[in-house]
């Protein structure tokens, strides 16, 4: 039992791993745009009405859920290709997770709402940046007490070991094994190295990992703090959840380190370094 939950406090802390992003250097037509828990992102200008008309859309959304009295969830997960990591392939666990999540819970009940929904999302040049902002404004609400959500689910490593069926037995060999069937009908593969690939799906897909995830932390972690002000406030605080178990309060009122969130540095002069 103590084995168990050293290692259950080990997977935990990982989320706040010690990680420094350097602030993103501004570019033409970027600006620091800050929300009203005072999380900033260097964004581009003109996809500003962008943001906000599908943060307006995901509000309907939940709104719709609400209506047929159910629980609501948001759905934390790495998504970004980058060091093995695959894009499209993320998206299909993501939706998996979701269903997995609202069957635990019962889809009467529960919904979550899944970032990598393909009916949401920006134009395809926006950054990391730019869909932080919009999601950090839907998690905060209209008074930054994330007033739409019941709880917020951490993707994990066990999460995704249920989508390749691992099962503790040779897990690198099945992914590799992977890697060589999915290539057979994802040629936009070829630009995953195959060991990358294994590597990542077998040791690090986790929120633990993820620079979006690192900031949403932050973002329900800040929810939860202002929850607390009011009286009875600690019952009032979003659930969290990581991995599939339910997190300790010593852990998730601990910041992480940050991800996309920090305001444009300002660009040197010509012929600067």
């Amino acid at each position: 039992m103590k084995s168990d939950r050293w290692r259950w406090a080990c997977a935990v802390s990982a989320v706040m791993t010690a990680m420094w992003w350097a602030a993103p250097a501004a570019r033409a037509g970027t600006v620091t745009e800050c929300t009203i828990d005072k999380f900033c992102y260097c964004v581009d200008a003109d996809l500003k009405p962008a943001i906000d008309k599908e943060v307006a859309l995901v509000r309907s959304l939940i709104a719709a859920q609400r209506k047929q009295n159910k629980a609501i969830g948001y759905l934390s997960i790495p998504l970004s290709s980058g060091e093995g990591s695959y894009f499209p392939l993320n998206v299909k666990i993501a939706a998996t997770v979701k269903e997995a999540v609202e069957n635990r819970f019962g889809p009467k009940d529960v919904w979550m709402l899944n970032p990598a929904a393909p009916d949401i999302g920006l134009p395809d040049h926006a950054s990391g940046a730019d869909y932080m902002l919009l999601w950090t404004r839907v998690l905060e609400g209209d008074a930054g007490e994330g007033a739409d959500f019941d709880f917020v689910y951490f993707t994990g490593r066990r999460d995704f070991a249920g989508y390749f069926g691992l099962h503790g037995h040779g897990d690198l060999a099945k992914l590799s094994a992977y890697y060589d069937g999915l290539l057979k009908t994802e040629l936009n593969l070829k630009s995953v190295d195959r060991t990358a690939f294994r590597n990542y799906y077998g040791l690090r897909a986790s929120v633990a990992f993820s620079r979006g995830s690192h900031d949403e932390w932050n973002i329900v972690r800040a929810i939860n703090a202002k929850r607390r002000t009011a009286d009875s406030g600690i019952l009032k605080q979003l659930g969290v959840f990581f991995d599939g178990r339910d997190a300790a309060p010593g852990l998730f009122e601990d910041q992480a380190a940050a991800g996309y969130a920090a305001p444009c540095q300002s660009l040197p002069p010509a012929g600067g370094q």
